[in-house]
């Protein structure tokens, strides 16, 4: 009997409605950016210092400019390791006084600066910035400035959760259903989170985008890959990370056109009411059908998708099954990936590049927030070595393999972070080429990590295996805004120490797994465990499957 793969081949397996369905679909990828790197412009921290009472009124009275009204009323003012006493303390003054003079108001109070007692910035800050960010709005600096931390780990827990359920509710209510639902809450919780009245409903919000948002992108994606034939998936899964890209590039130029966070947020969230309109335009996918014993509406679908592509129906449609095997399935479970010494090998290697991929491509895009001189424009910059990544990919998989790509590309973003600390701040053109080599290596690796799990797991922990490794992705995403942020305030550069010893150590682990260059999926345990690389002869070991018997009580 014929398998959907099987009728796609006859019908079209990327033709006119493929194409069609890419393209109406692929912009998901693209709204997906805001949400997970929108942080670097909703979250910018701009200079700042504390709101004195009085300061402004005295500054007008002696005609001072800014730069004077600094220096005589800001502590720690030139000195770079003082950032936070600049930022975080004043002076215990009541500069409301009459006896203040105009010329070093302070040195009549002491004959030292540093002997004047200093305290919080009891009331606010000062932001030096013609727009706004949620850490300007709700004083996301100093004392509080664990909790910008926490807005973006809280939508990347929301990512983990959402990833985690999503396979088990697709499989469940199917494709379509669970994408309109995701777009839908994502949609209202982006436009109440744009309204939110203080930081907890905003941070509510943000999670529940971050529990649909990954979601209805993975939907989205898997969607795309079920409608086309198995010769075109890797490369639509490639072009659906381009669009991703120029999500990239669009919200750079949208941010820079609205600089006030709550418009930003609107914008780029009421794009996602126009996706509701998939109801009419996106099928469900006749894979699942088929796997639901709907058979009737998926020859419907098919033969809806062999109009649009100007093809003859099989005579064999009638006979159609899944494009699993009939036969008895194994049940897979969490041991199976560690329980023999290849596979628990890849797991552990899988698991870690996950994790570092979320970590360096997160983490770059969060310091170049924090050490950029124009946040705008090095991030427009660094989103364009993305499209070269891409077709690097497209270009060495087929013909050098993915073991070394993927190796190097780890390595060349572990280097970059490691050069950028040592390049003077005066070579400014030279830092920013680094950082670009830096997000195209860890781009590349991102995408090979994506490509390469499930070529190293046999049939039926496939899925299993590429859901537990990719959960690291999430868990890194958790941890990244903590490392960043908190590491800067020790020193500027540390994370970027972090990120290369993380990056090359990944690359070295890389080098250990197999090649899968020009092999076909395995299907056994015993095929992963006897991948050889050439010119290395192993002692071949027979592992067995053992299907698990349901016997009935009675």
């Amino acid at each position: 009997m014929p398998t959907v793969d099987d009728i796609l081949e006859q019908i079209g397996d990327f033709h006119f409605f493929q194409k069609q369905t890419f393209l109406l679909l692929a912009p998901l990828s693209a709204v997906f950016t805001p949400i997970y790197v929108g942080i670097v412009f909703l979250g910018f921290t701009p200079d700042h210092r504390c709101l004195s009472p009085g300061v402004a009124e005295l500054s007008h009275r002696c005609g001072w400019s800014l730069a004077e009204e600094l220096n005589y009323t800001v502590p720690g003012l030139g000195a770079a390791d003082e950032a936070f006493l600049r930022q975080c303390r004043r002076y215990e003054v009541d500069w409301n006084q009459s006896t203040l003079g105009c010329q070093d108001p302070l040195s009549g109070l002491a004959a030292n600066r540093s002997h004047l007692p200093l305290g919080p910035c009891r009331d606010g800050w000062v932001y030096d910035t013609p727009g706004s960010s949620i850490v300007t709005e709700f004083n996301l600096v100093c004392a509080n400035s664990w909790m910008l931390d926490l807005f973006q780990s809280a939508v990347n827990v929301g990512f983990f959760i959402g990833s985690v359920s999503i396979g088990y509710i697709a499989d469940r209510f199917g494709r379509k259903l669970c994408l309109l639902v995701t777009i839908l809450i994502n949609a209202v919780s982006g436009v109440l989170m744009a309204v939110s009245p203080s930081y907890t409903w905003m941070l509510i919000f943000r999670l529940i985008q971050g529990l649909v948002s990954k979601a209805g992108w993975l939907i989205s994606y898997i969607l795309i890959t079920e409608f086309v034939g198995l010769n075109y998936r890797r490369t639509v899964g490639i072009y659906y990370q381009v669009v991703f890209t120029i999500g990239l590039l669009v919200l750079a130029g949208v941010a820079y056109a609205l600089p006030h966070w709550r418009w930003l947020q609107l914008t780029v969230t009421l794009p996602n009411f126009c996706f509701l309109l998939y109801y009419w335009c996106i099928p469900e996918s006749p894979r699942w059908l088929i796997s639901q014993n709907k058979n009737a509406k998926a020859i419907r679908i098919i033969k809806h998708i062999a109009k649009k592509n100007g093809k003859s129906l099989p005579a064999s449609l009638q006979n159609l099954r899944p494009d699993e095997e009939a036969g008895e399935k194994l049940t897979p479970s969490f041991l199976d990936l560690v329980r023999t010494p290849q596979i628990r090998k890849h797991t552990w290697i899988l698991m870690y590049n996950w994790f570092t991929s979320a970590v360096l491509y997160q983490g770059l895009i969060m310091h170049m927030g924090l050490a950029g001189d124009n946040v705008y424009l090095d991030f427009f910059y660094s989103a364009l070595v993305e499209f070269p990544a891409a077709f690097a990919i497209i270009l060495t998989i087929n013909r050098i393999g993915r073991r070394y790509p993927w190796a190097v590309s780890n390595m060349v973003a572990g280097a970059a972070c490691l050069a950028m600390v040592f390049i003077s701040d005066d070579l400014q053109w030279l830092k920013i080429i680094a950082a670009c080599m830096g997000r195209m290596g860890i781009t590349m690796a991102y995408e090979m990590v994506c490509l390469v799990n499930a070529e190293l797991y046999p049939t039926f922990i496939r899925n299993l295996g590429v859901l537990v490794c990719s959960s690291l992705c999430d868990i890194g995403g958790i941890i990244t805004p903590f490392l960043v942020y908190r590491l800067t305030h020790i020193w500027l550069e540390l994370p970027l120490m972090v990120f290369a010893v993380i990056g090359v150590v990944a690359g070295g682990l890389v080098l250990l797994l197999p090649e899968t260059k020009g092999k076909a999926l395995p299907e056994t345990i015993e095929e992963v465990e006897n991948m050889q690389r050439p010119g290395k002869n192993k002692e071949k070991m027979i592992y067995l499957q053992v299907k698990k018997l349901d016997i009935p009580l009675n």
